[in-house]
């Protein structure tokens, strides 16, 4: 069961939007995947969780090549796509030397494509969705592993189902037999506070927490960017999805982000 804790202590030095400190940040891929490390690290020594059960999911939406094989040369294992159709030169180029996580809002029309080529989809957001995974995943002869996107703060532009439908869309996905829902995933509101980020994380481990007790057991939890992966973490992520902090701003990696990472 995965547990948040309360009276985390807050990071020790304010950071930007994208969880920087000033002056940390040179350009080079593998230095900047090790401070995200050493962060992870403190972040569940403060928390008294066994870092070991936070995965680092590195966001490459935007990202040349190169600068994806110079992350992955450093250690990255997972990596993170947002949209199918820019994923796919990469998955062919870099083999099956890592895996990749969907972690964008995925059309029906984009499953069978995804389904062969992806270990994990972040952003299942509605029963039609995961009917269609489903298909794909039989013909494919296969178990997809899914998570369902929760839209916690209710905005209107984002992608996921309202809180109150979370336990129909589960019982429903999990009745399917040839996907494995392993989780919840949510993007909080945009800050520049870390803390701000907090609430909308604290209600998705709790209803982690509940679905538990229903017998519906959650082993992961996918929230948390650059900005406040050490707030995700403090209450019980289990995958955190970083781009901006390895790679830099959007200017630098080539691309226009979905939203931060």
């Amino acid at each position: 069961m995965i547990v948040h804790r309360d009276g985390c202590k807050e990071p020790s030095r304010a950071r930007r939007a994208v969880s920087l400190p000033d002056g940390e940040m040179d350009g080079s891929v593998a230095a900047n995947l090790r401070w995200v490390r050493e962060r992870i690290l403190a972040a569940a020594e403060r928390s008294g969780r066994d870092p070991r059960r936070i995965t680092l999911v590195v966001v490459t939406k935007g990202v040349r090549s190169d600068r994806v094989r110079e992350a992955v040369a450093a250690g990255a294992t997972v990596l993170g796509e947002n949209r199918v159709q820019e994923a796919l030169p990469k998955i062919k180029a870099l083999g099956e030397t890592v895996r990749w996580h969907l972690i964008g809002h995925l059309q029906r029309n984009k499953v069978k494509q995804a389904v062969p080529n992806f270990d994990l989809i972040h952003s299942v957001d509605s029963p039609e969705l995961a009917e269609e995974i489903e298909r794909r995943a039989e013909q494919a002869g296969i178990r997809q592993r899914v998570l369902i996107q929760v839209n916690v703060s209710r905005e209107p532009s984002k992608h996921g189902i309202l809180p109150e439908a979370v336990d129909d869309l589960v019982r429903k996905t999990a009745a399917l037999p040839h996907l494995v829902l392993d989780g919840l995933m949510t993007i909080p509101p945009p800050s520049t506070d870390p803390k701000r980020s907090r609430p909308y994380f604290r209600w998705l481990g709790e209803k982690a927490e509940e679905l538990g007790r229903a017998g519906r057991p959650v082993r992961e939890l996918s929230m948390g960017m650059s900005g406040d992966f050490e707030v995700a973490i403090e209450e019980g992520a289990t995958l955190i999805r970083v781009g901006t902090a390895i790679f830099g701003p959007r200017g630098m990696t080539e691309g226009i982000e979905g939203g931060p990472a």
